[in-house]
């Protein structure tokens, strides 16, 4: 049977080349139960989406817990690699390039910024000319590179410390629930990844922690999913309940 050849664009290129370089994850799930942060979220009139909300809590909770800001990293030597602050990412669509692709767009120290400041930027890198959206130029910039030379950037970019939390962060948010759907299993090349499902009637929320199994164990996992939750709850809820209009 003759089929039929296709050449493959940079967005395509770029998943490739995440799952070349993606490190081995393991995950733990936990049924996140979210009355408080649902009932404040509820007031606004212009609400912030669930990623920035995701990003900034993981990122609140990595000022105490320094694993997640910690890279396994090969070069020269086999070692681990403490970062000061959290870096977030997370997958976008733009629908003016690839509807079907997922870009990482680096959100950067969430827990140091307001959540309007985050969901701005998010929406910036789903919205905004490419040109005009640092992380994007640079990535597409490395992108048209051949394979050989790409390949050889990202092996660089992901044994020095530095350059890894620019390109790829200490964590990436991702998530399909708008699309009624939720993702399982993830490979992603950075330490921690989170993916969340659908906000259900009884205010729980499906969150799957996927993380390097070389830097930290299952119960340090299961203690940072409790704080997430707790700092959903908390801070996060805060922040949103002194944001909303008084009526």
């Amino acid at each position: 049977m003759r089929g039929t050849f296709k050449s493959i664009n940079m967005a395509r290129k770029l998943v490739i080349d995440l799952m070349h370089f993606s490190v081995p994850l393991v995950v733990v799930t936990r049924t996140l139960k979210l009355d408080r942060l649902v009932q404040a979220r509820a007031k606004l009139a212009v609400r912030p989406g669930w990623t920035p909300i995701m990003a900034k809590a993981f990122c609140l909770v990595a000022r105490e817990e320094p694993w997640l800001r910690t890279y396994y990293l090969r070069w020269p030597w086999p070692h681990f690699y403490e970062l000061p602050q959290s870096v977030a990412m997370a997958t976008i669509i733009r629908d003016s390039f690839d509807k079907e692709v997922p870009l990482f767009l680096k959100l950067g120290a969430a827990d140091e910024m307001p959540l309007a400041e985050v969901e701005a930027i998010l929406q910036r890198g789903k919205n905004a000319p490419l040109d005009t959206v640092p992380a994007l130029k640079r990535l597409f910039k490395i992108m048209r590179l051949p394979l050989p030379l790409r390949r050889l950037v990202w092996a660089f970019a992901l044994n020095i410390g530095r350059q890894r939390a620019n390109h790829f962060g200490t964590i990436a948010i991702t998530s399909i629930a708008s699309l009624g759907s939720e993702t399982v299993v993830a490979n992603a090349p950075g330490p921690n990844l989170i993916s969340y499902g659908m906000m259900r009637a009884d205010r729980t929320m499906e969150l799957l922690l996927h993380w390097d199994h070389r830097i930290y164990d299952g119960i340090v996992a299961a203690r940072i999913l409790q704080k997430l939750e707790d700092v959903l709850n908390g801070a996060i809820a805060d922040e949103l309940e002194a944001s909303a209009t008084p009526a």
